[in-house]
């Protein structure tokens, strides 16, 4: 059994299913040589991918000259631009797009100076390494000429081995005759062209296939084949029959070889490669001259063109601009069309450049190409089925292309559509199956890009967060590394400092949690004693009032002892009596009047201390944060009234309650002592254990009966059988009280503010001098209960 390599080499075919033959008409424009057109005015190059892959090399009011690069790519998928003349860069602008649809592309307008200067070339040789050609196809932007394309470096570099290579020169489309021209004129080119790809490939056989409509181009390839350097018996030119769509390349491959590539496949996976005659001309000129591809040749035809032929024209050309010197005659409703007329579509607008992949335009008449007649409802007749190439079924692609039901148009592989017209060629209905198949192409491939741009922004965020989660680790790890150099470096007398440290500071934490506790009553009480919401100047106003009771208070204590050691130092003043009787009823008087007193001077240090506090609410909006003016004034008078009241009280106590010692008191005996307590004087002469310690139970129980006497706040029985007598005795007391008002007044009124620690200070002083009081009276009443 033969070989696939032996059947080629005997120039075996197969045949190819579906396909037309439609009228060629290539005699416009295959019988001249190709020529060159003057330079436009001005070139626009798309740069359509920068943003994507590339970048701009060049600015607005550049020079440029002729073959410099235009952008630089970051990407392999990156097909470079040169410009196609030397100039200046006067605009990068979206302008009209050489598409059915002319949406806008980004463009790099380019003034041509009319100089047409070459930048500085590199010329390679077959001498260089793979490498070094690949880089060097790749960076002279060479593309498949064939229409699609594609970049070449990529199918030159293929993963899989190959072992077929197809040279196409079939150019099946009826009108163009580029290829048909090109390898009548530039076989040698070609061939040196192949010849560097059988170097990166290394195939096992090469074959220039060609219709059988070109003899000229046949006999030109055969005769530069048995000239090339190439392995002998490795390339043949072999000629397919004519029919359209043999120039695809699966249906080439099956033509050739007999195998059909698979749906989604690529050729690579069968070891075929399938190169155009004109991309293997440019790869020559890309690596033994240096050239980029900035121009290509493109049929100009139609009846309707007074010059047709083929030109070479640079890339970015103006297609107005070529119908300007091919003598364009337009008609009504004329049409340019750029491609064959089976596969090429309709510009809205002239002002779009040639591309790399630009092989025609053709300007028919009215009588080659008539208007597009109405479509009409299909009748299934299977025609479209019969004339596909790709053996799809043309008429269900239709219906749920018609319908936007796109997905299940996939799945009828819409995909494998080369979109080459047969089926619109033949339907009796005259439905535009080839557009329907390109916009559901469309909406397609916006839904994969979609989708693949959300799995790119997904792949992001997650990278995002990975990359955040690393550098957090990488902080952490960083500071445990920190901390444990510190720890190493750390010397004794450093853990020494850090460890008096942490115990002062335990120390001070101690004694604010003990200062705290030890407050904690005394804070309850000074709550009890103001109001939550006063501000602070009423609070401070109450503390210097409290102050001043606790001052009295110590005043009286004092009196106290001075008048009990009076009375013990003093006996010459006390006589033996010998009515025992008569003596214990002044005694009584003397008594009820010293409690009269006592009661009288409690009832006033309460009046003194409401005037105060009434005194300070009235005037604590207007100064809240104030003192008192003259505090210690205050407390020295607040002393001396409080000392005589006491000192009243505890000498009738003490007359009671030592009636030996008080026998020979006289009535008098009062009226005496009172100018002494209020003179403030105190004798100095020592008191004995014994006298001591009467005095001091004596002074007990007065201030026992005081406390008493001034919580009842009512006493008037007693108070009535003394007042004659009391009122002439209090008549100082008053005056000495009213000053007090006088200057409680004034204490109301401070003129300077206390500072936060005074104030607290205040607080404490005055309610530790109220849980006294409240001591002593309990002490006193324990005291009177057990005597009486």
């Amino acid at each position: 059994m033969l070989t696939l390599l032996d059947q080629l080499d005997k120039g075996t075919l197969w045949r190819s299913p579906g396909g037309i033959h439609p009228p060629e008409v290539k005699f416009l424009s295959n019988t001249t040589p190709i020529s060159q057109l003057p330079l436009a005015q001005e070139y626009l190059v798309p740069v359509p991918q920068v943003g994507e892959n590339c970048t701009l090399a060049v600015k607005v009011g550049d020079k440029v000259l002729k073959g410099a690069p235009l952008t630089q790519g970051t990407s392999i998928w990156h097909l470079p631009v040169h410009a196609p003349t030397s100039g200046t860069v006067v605009t990068i602008e979206p302008r009209a797009s050489n598409h059915a649809s002319a949406l806008p592309v980004n463009t790099c307008v380019i003034a041509a100076d009319g100089e047409d200067r070459w930048c500085e070339l590199t010329p390679g040789s077959i001498e260089l390494s793979n490498h070094e050609m690949i880089a060097k196809i790749h960076g002279a932007g060479i593309a498949g000429m064939g229409g699609a394309a594609f970049p070449s470096h990529i199918k030159l570099n293929p993963v899989s081995e190959i072992e077929l290579v197809i040279i196409n020169g079939v150019e099946c489309e009826p009108y163009i005759s580029a290829d048909d021209r090109l390898m009548r004129e530039y076989s040698q080119d070609i061939l040196a062209g192949i010849g560097i790809i059988h170097r990166l490939l290394a195939p096992k056989r090469i074959v220039i296939a060609i219709e059988d409509n070109k003899p000229e181009a046949i006999k030109a390839m055969q005769q530069a084949v048995s000239q090339s350097a190439l392995p002998a018996g490795s390339t043949r030119v072999t000629a397919i029959p004519t029919k359209y769509p043999s120039g695809g390349e699966k249906q080439l491959i099956q033509i050739i070889t007999g195998r059909e590539v698979p749906s989604g496949a690529i050729p690579a996976k069968l070891g075929i490669v399938v190169h155009n005659v004109g991309t293997a001309f440019a790869i020559h000129q890309a690596v033994t001259q240096g050239k980029p591809l900035i121009e290509r040749v493109v049929t100009v035809t139609g009846q309707n063109v007074g010059k047709p032929g083929n030109y070479w024209l640079p890339i970015g050309t103006p297609v107005e601009h070529v119908l300007k010197y091919t003598e364009f005659n337009a008609e009504a409703d004329q049409k340019v069309i750029i491609g064959g007329p089976m596969m090429g579509h309709a510009l809205p607008t002239i002002q779009v450049p040639i591309l790399k992949g630009t092989n025609c335009i053709l300007v028919p008449s009215s009588q080659e190409i008539g208007t597009t007649p109405e479509e009409k409802a299909c009748i299934r007749c299977g025609e479209c089925a019969n004339a596909c190439p790709a053996l799809l079924l043309p008429q269900q692609l239709f219906w749920h292309a018609k319908a936007e039901e796109y997905d299940k148009a996939a799945s009828y592989n819409l995909k494998d559509c080369i979109e080459c017209g047969c089926c619109s060629y033949v339907c009796p209905s005259d439905i535009p199956l080839v557009e329907y198949y390109r916009i559901a192409k469309s909406a397609l491939k916006q839904a994969a890009d979609e989708k693949h741009q959300a799995e790119r922004a997904k792949q992001r965020f997650e990278a995002r967060i990975q990359r955040l989660e690393e550098e957090k680790l990488a902080r952490e790890a960083k500071a445990k590394e920190a901390a444990a150099r510190r720890q190493a470096t750390m010397t004794s007398t450093d853990k020494n400092a850090v460890a008096e440290a942490m115990a002062r500071i335990a120390a001070k934490k101690a004694a604010a949690a003990e200062t705290t506790a030890d407050n904690a009553p005394v804070e309850v009480v000074a709550a009890d004693a103001s109001s939550t919401e006063a501000p602070k100047g009423k609070a401070a106003v109450a503390a210097a009032i409290a102050r001043a009771k606790a001052k009295k208070a110590a005043a009286a204590q004092g009196a106290d002892d001075a008048e009990s050691s009076q009375q013990a130092v003093s006996p010459e003043q006390s006589e033996p009596t010998e009515q025992t009787e008569s003596l214990s009823q002044k005694d009584k008087v003397a008594a009820a009047i010293a409690r009269a007193k006592a009661k009288k001077a409690a009832l006033k240090a309460d009046s003194d201390a409401n005037s105060d506090t009434d005194a300070a609410t009235s005037n604590t909006d207007k100064s809240a944060t104030e003192t008192t003016a003259n505090a210690e004034a205050d407390d020295k008078k607040a002393k001396v009234a409080a000392a005589v009241a006491r000192a009243k009280a505890k000498k009738a106590a003490a007359q009671q309650a030592e009636s030996s010692e008080v026998a020979e008191v006289q009535p008098e005996r009062v009226a005496d002592a009172k100018p002494e307590s209020e003179s403030g004087s105190i004798p100095s002469t020592p008191l004995s254990p014994e006298d001591e310690k009467k005095a001091k139970v004596a002074a007990a129980v007065a201030r026992a009966k005081a406390k008493k006497a001034a919580t009842q706040q009512a006493e008037s029985t007693e108070v009535a059988e003394v007042q004659p007598k009391l009122a002439v005795d209090a008549e100082p007391d008053s005056e000495s009280g009213s000053q007090s008002g006088d200057e409680s007044s004034s204490v109301a009124e401070p003129s300077a503010p206390l500072s936060p620690e005074d104030e607290k200070k205040a607080k404490v002083a005055a309610a530790v001098a109220r849980a006294k009081a409240k001591k002593a009276a309990r002490e006193a009443n324990a005291i009177s209960d057990a005597n009486e």
